[in-house]
């Protein structure tokens, strides 16, 4: 049965907060070698234009396969910046900064251990942490010569991935504090203007299987046995310590960063393949309990960065193809207003190789554009998010509405997250059989958006996202699931794709603005204003 969801705002009333978006910073990609493919590029000029992301950030930037470090037969060791340049350069043109990580190890520097990924990351840290310092040193004075002081100072240099995780740090807690201690030291010697930060840990969890040196899997009895997750008192991983060796050792934090995944793995990266999923509320919870450790603690103005986050941590969930994933983005994100700088998407693109290439079109990868350029869903859900003001007239549990301080625009998203669903999207992972399910749940309902106080004849564009509109999967089912796809089916899905529903009206003469729309389950609802601006 239907009911009917209306939030109402005053084009001319105060608002009710102002905000900067956290969502629309940053934007993640797999390793840095894949930014030399044409491909990655267009897309990424496709997402910076269409959904505002500022910078982007990946792995591997000190990966031999990027030749940034060789240690010669004699003991001299050869520097070589031009793949990193070439990458740099094509960011800078098309209007993306990079925000650094710096991981992993070159394998002539590492420390003998196993590697990470398909494309085999040494995640060992350094034989010698002076050497460390040094590649770090000449790569920051290398940036500050090549795009000057006034660019880079607007970079963000981050001190590893995720090395709670034993695949991704093959070393101890206090060794990572050590590498962050020389990286931080050295870059604030380059300049002191420079952004550097940590711990880059991943995610929250409830129990004590990272307070040690490394992980204690018994502690994961605490998630595996408990009857209600989100009863549980999740927390970030290391911050705490981390923030308390920063203080200790004088060490600059300009900004902390971790990975609030809305799931617990548990034991998964062990094998016993426990995949656990959070309540709806997971992220802006996280992010709240993140603001306010921060706000009490000894580095209260360091910015926030979350540099991943998405539905789930698997490249292979076939969730992140479909619709309720963009949903999801839609509701975490306008959940999650005015407590961090960045929460960035991890990733944009489908081209990502961590276990290799995607075996086919829709492969459940992370990104939000596919491998062939599709676009996703979740593109729609942030391209949509990109048209929000900085000003909030109303807000409700389904989206809110906007207006621009600059132009006065306004412009509002709703979205239809079926209460039906208490958790965050459930993944999908070895078939597509549980995405499916949830794609299934719920009941249409009536979304109304009003506005009063306008100009008569102000121009509105009404744009609704859904299983017709502009969802590139439902469009492949249509087909028959081709697999793998033609050129022409490419092309077809590109169009299925940007195929959302639109429309324009124009506010009636008394200066309101109705807008009725039944919104099946998962489907998102924009009001964007085109004329004329006050």
């Amino acid at each position: 049965m239907n009911h009917t969801i209306t939030f109402a705002a005053d084009a001319q009333g105060p608002a009710i907060k102002t905000y900067r978006p956290h969502w629309s910073p940053c934007v993640g990609a797999g390793r840095a070698a894949e930014a030399l493919r044409a491909g990655w590029m267009e897309q990424l000029a496709l997402v910076h234009r269409e959904c505002g992301f500022e910078r982007v950030r990946f792995h591997g930037l000190f990966h031999d396969d990027m030749f940034v470090y060789r240690q010669n037969a004699d003991g001299s060791v050869t520097y070589n910046f031009q793949y990193v340049d070439e990458i740099f350069d094509r960011l800078l043109d098309l209007g993306v900064r990079p925000f650094i990580e710096l991981g992993f190890c070159p394998g002539d520097l590492a420390r003998p251990s196993e590697t990470v990924f398909w494309w085999k990351g040494h995640s060992a840290p350094p034989t010698d942490f002076g050497k460390w310092g040094e590649l770090v040193r000449r790569f920051a004075e290398h940036v500050v010569a090549r795009y000057g002081i006034d660019e880079v100072a607007n970079w963000y240099f981050e001190v590893w991935n995720e090395p709670n995780l034993e695949p991704f740090w093959h070393g101890t807690k206090s060794e990572y504090f050590k590498l962050y201690q020389v990286s931080a030291e050295v870059i604030k010697a380059v300049d002191p203007r420079l952004k550097v930060g940590g711990p880059s840990t991943s995610n929250f969890v409830p129990d004590g299987r990272f307070d040690g040196e490394t992980e204690n899997l018994s502690e994961h009895k605490t998630v595996t046995a408990a009857k209600d997750l989100d009863a549980l008192e999740w927390k970030p991983v290391w911050l705490d310590d981390f923030l308390a060796f920063c203080a200790e050792n004088h060490l600059p934090v300009d900004f902390v960063s971790v990975h609030p995944y809305p799931t617990d793995w548990a034991l998964d990266e062990h094998g016993t393949g426990m995949k656990l999923t959070r309540g709806v509320d997971a992220t802006p919870q996280d992010l709240q309990l993140l603001r306010a450790i921060m706000d009490a603690g000894a580095f209260p103005d360091a910015e926030i960065h979350l540099t991943e986050w998405n539905c789930s941590s698997s490249p292979r969930d076939f969730t992140h193809d479909y619709l309720q994933a963009a949903t999801y983005v839609a509701k975490a994100n306008i959940d999650s207003i005015g407590y961090v700088d960045s929460l960035s998407f991890w990733t944009f693109t489908d081209i990502f190789e961590e276990s290799g290439a995607g075996d086919t079109a829709f492969h459940g990868g992370f990104g939000m554009v596919n491998f062939q350029g599709i676009p996703k869903p979740t593109f729609h859900a942030y391209r949509l998010l990109n048209t929000l003001g900085g000003e909030v007239l109303a807000r409700s549990g389904n989206g809110m509405v906007t207006r621009d301080p600059q132009t006065g625009r306004l412009a509002a998203l709703a979205y239809h997250y079926p209460p039906e669903v208490a958790q965050t999207v459930p993944g999908s992972f070895d078939s597509r059989a549980v995405a499916e399910q949830t794609l299934a749940t719920g009941s249409p309902v009536e979304m109304v958006i009003e506005l009063t106080g306008l100009a008569p004849g102000t121009e509105f564009v009404v744009e609704r996202v859904d299983r017709d509109h502009g969802d590139a999967l439902s469009a492949w089912k249509r087909m028959g699931s081709p697999d793998p796809i033609s050129r022409e089916q490419t092309r077809q899905l590109k169009e299925a794709a940007r195929a959302t529903a639109v429309q324009t009206c124009c506010v009636a003469h008394d200066g309101t603005l109705r807008i009725a729309r039944t919104l099946e389950p998962w489907g998102l609802l924009s009001l964007l204003q085109t004329t004329p601006f006050p």
